[in-house]
């Protein structure tokens, strides 16, 4: 039954925000970096090439959407390689870090980077989610509960964050993403 509840609201709200981190609820669209680009390396826009994070001209913004589908499509380490140009005191970073940890089965070393993108940005709702998610993992329900709690009142109903950590308190699972 919640699962139900839960599959069902997801459905009726297409315009969910924020999953995994974009203005959209939904999963990335491939592009050159996934479809393309070999292990290790990332579409640059300016050359229209495939090179390395470490060369590419792309800007932060172009990175971070690198990141996003890199990690949406299970390439985790070529997600944190792409981390490791952007600047660390960005919230998003340290979530993605967070995320790309936990789904590698870092679930503590995750809470790390959950907490600092935290400290960076309390308002970080995805942030938020994630680790809500990650303590659903480790079986920690209050703690799941207060940041589905936090996310509400930060102006967080209805969003992505909100209801893919509501999902995983009451299933035991959140999404993929």
């Amino acid at each position: 039954m919640r699962l139900t509840l839960a599959a069902t609201l997801l459905a009726a709200t297409p315009m969910l925000a924020f999953a995994a981190g974009s203005g959209s609820s939904n999963p990335p669209e491939p592009t050159e970096t996934t479809e393309d680009c070999a292990e290790g390396l990332v579409f640059d826009l300016a050359t229209q090439t495939c090179m390395t994070p470490e060369q590419s001209t792309n800007d932060d913004s172009a990175m971070m959407d690198a990141v996003r589908e890199l990690a949406y499509a299970g390439r985790y380490a070529d997600a944190r390689r792409v981390l490791d140009q952007l600047d660390p005191a960005d919230s998003m970073v340290q979530t993605y870090y967070g995320f790309t940890a936990r789904k590698t089965g870092d679930v503590e070393g995750a809470m790390s980077f959950y907490q600092a993108a935290l400290t960076i940005d309390p308002d970080n709702i995805l942030a938020r989610s994630y680790m809500g998610q990650g303590m659903v993992a480790m079986g920690d329900l209050v703690g799941a509960q207060a940041q589905l709690s936090e996310i509400r009142a930060r102006d967080g109903r209805q969003t992505w964050a909100e209801v893919a950590l509501r999902m995983a308190i009451d299933t035991g699972a959140g999404p993929s993403y």
